[in-house]
């Protein structure tokens, strides 16, 4: 807590613990953390074909679900634009611009 080069949220440091638990049990459910993810859409990477940064939503209707789904799972801190940007760091949502290089 004393570190300022880390969350010194208490909240927030406890449900570091509390979600490592739920997603152990969502593997064990699921049979991986990637089988669960993948299902909401059904393997299908979701591309915008962004023409311009300012078109980048900072959450949508699957973030939205996927958030609901992991609280009911017994995760924290998981709201839609968190996991907007988690969807978009594993590839499962493509916002990359047309003219980037990455794309």
């Amino acid at each position: 807590m004393q570190n300022p080069g880390i969350i010194r949220n208490r909240r927030k440091i406890m449900s570091i613990v509390n979600n490592a638990k739920a997603f152990l049990k969502i593997q064990k459910e699921f049979g991986s953390f990637d089988k669960y993810i993948w299902k909401f859409t059904e393997g299908k990477i979701i591309d915008h074909h962004l023409l311009k940064m300012e078109d980048m939503p900072a959450k949508n209707e699957l973030s939205e679900i996927v958030s609901k789904d992991l609280k009911k799972h017994g995760f924290q801190f998981v709201g839609p634009t968190s996991i907007y940007s988690y969807l978009q760091g594993i590839g499962i949502i493509n916002d990359h611009q047309e003219s980037c290089e990455f794309r």
